[in-house]
C-alpha cells in the first residue's frame, strides 16, 4: 500500500491502528524498500523515509527487549504506581511499547509475553483525546 493520501481509516495512521486492535488485529507498516517493521504503521519510513510502507498483520508474541518500573507516573495514574513497561520485540520484528502485567522483579530481558488488550479505565478515558475514548488499552502478558 503507497500513500495514495491518508484518512483516519487508514491503519497507518493512529485511528487507523486501533480500529484494527478494536477489531482483534495487530497490523504493522512493512517498508517495501529497507525492510524494518514500523509498531504502530506510519505512512513513511522512520529508517529510509520510503512511502512505499506495506501494511501486514503482526504476531502478538514476542520477547522483553528492554524494560522498567514507573515510580513516578503522570497524576492520572499516580495510583497504579509502581507499574512495569516494557519494550517488546514481537515475533514479526517490530517492537512496541507496553504495560507489563507483572511486578518489576518478575519481569527479565528475553521473558516470552503477549500482547492482549483491555477496555480503558476510567483514568485513561479521562486523560484521553476525545477520539481515543474507545481504543483498547495493549498489555503485554
Amino acid at each position: 500500500m503507497t500513500d495514495g493520501g491518508l484518512d483516519a481509516t487508514d491503519p497507518r495512521t493512529l485511528p487507523g491502528f486501533f480500529d484494527a486492535l478494536v477489531d482483534g488485529e495487530l497490523l504493522g507498516g512493512v517498508c517495501a524498500d529497507c525492510g524494518p517493521v514500523l509498531l504502530p504503521p506510519r505512512p513513511a519510513c522512520y529508517a529510509c523515509g520510503s512511502r512505499a510502507v506495506e501494511v501486514e498483520p503482526q504476531s502478538r508474541d514476542g520477547r522483553v527487549f528492554s524494560y522498567t518500573e514507573v515510580h513516578t507516573p503522570p497524576p492520572a495514574f499516580a495510583d497504579d504506581a509502581p507499574y512495569t513497561v516494557a519494550v517488546v520485540e514481537l515475533g514479526d520484528g517490530g517492537r512496541l511499547l507496553g504495560r507489563v502485567a507483572a511486578d518489576y522483579a518478575d519481569v527479565a530481558i528475553g521473558d516470552s509475553v503477549e500482547l492482549t488488550l483491555r477496555e480503558p479505565t476510567a483514568a485513561e478515558r479521562e486523560v484521553a483525546l476525545d477520539y481515543e475514548t474507545d481504543w483498547p488499552v495493549h498489555v503485554f502478558e
